[in-house]
């Protein structure tokens, strides 16, 4: 039996409703599209309007429900319209996948506060305000998800990304802290954590991947670092994703799922 006594697959989101936020590409589109395909009807927020119609275009065309709203995560009053968006078109929501973010770099030599601040009220502080903004029709489920979107990075080191890690680390602690406030109201909250994803952020200046460099082939590949010797794909992120907003995630909360082809488990 599922949540609520009903009985249905615990992979079966038939009648749910679920935001995902930075929607339009990458990690963000791919769960999007495996969420409405699991059922889902699904709002895909997003800043970049033309991409986030396609990924829409594409739900759609596999016969899926979504509907688009551009939304800055860093401004609260969009974000507070995005959630409201979504329960007057449907009625509900039953799922908030916080995947939202950006990624420019930034070390000691090169510190600048301005980019630091954008990208901490990006990819920290937009999954809080969303995460509060939901919270209140998320507890109206009987299958209220948070899932959000962390890295590697959030538990590692690396040069070059001191606001990109910094904003991560948080939101793994986010993540365990609005697990335990939210419990009681029945939402439960996770996160994953990618490594290495081919996606639109991991591309270099002059448009090759990063597996595709003399370095990554010699660290991550021919010496094993990451023991599955490739990068993941966007699908393989979403996959995780769509099992924490599902009913078969019922006990799983406060957790962390590192999708990194085994990365973390070298260090």
């Amino acid at each position: 039996m599922a949540e609520g006594g009903a009985a249905r697959s615990l992979h079966d989101l038939a009648g749910r409703v679920a935001v995902v936020t930075g929607g339009a590409r990458g990690i963000g589109r791919a769960t999007a599209m495996q969420l409405a395909r699991a059922g889902a009807r699904v709002l895909v927020a997003d800043i970049v309007e033309a991409d986030g119609a396609d990924t829409v275009a594409a739900i759609a065309a596999e016969g899926g429900t979504a509907l688009f709203a551009r939304t800055d995560v860093a401004d609260r009053p969009s974000i507070e319209a995005m959630i409201a968006a979504a329960a007057e078109a449907w009625g509900r929501l039953d799922c908030l996948v916080n995947n939202a973010g950006i990624g420019p770099s930034d070390s000691v030599a090169d510190f600048d506060a301005a980019r630091w601040r954008r990208v901490l009220d990006v990819n920290l502080e937009g999954a809080l305000h969303a995460s509060l903004a939901a919270a209140g029709r998320l507890a109206a489920s009987d299958c209220g998800r948070i899932v959000n979107v962390a890295s590697i990075q959030g538990f590692r080191g690396t040069t070059g990304s001191l606001a990109y890690g910094a904003a991560k680390g948080a939101l793994v602690n986010l993540t365990r802290g609005l697990a335990c406030e939210l419990a009681p109201r029945g939402i439960n909250v996770n996160a994953v954590a990618p490594g290495f994803i081919d996606t639109p952020m991991a591309r270099l200046e002059d448009g090759r991947t990063e597996y595709e460099t003399e370095w990554f082939q010699d660290v991550y590949v021919r010496h094993g670092k990451i023991p599955l010797r490739r990068p993941g794909t966007a699908e393989e992120v979403a996959a995780a994703i769509l099992f924490l907003c599902t009913p078969g995630a019922s006990y799983v909360t406060g957790h962390v799922l590192t999708v990194d082809g085994g990365m973390t488990a070298t260090f």
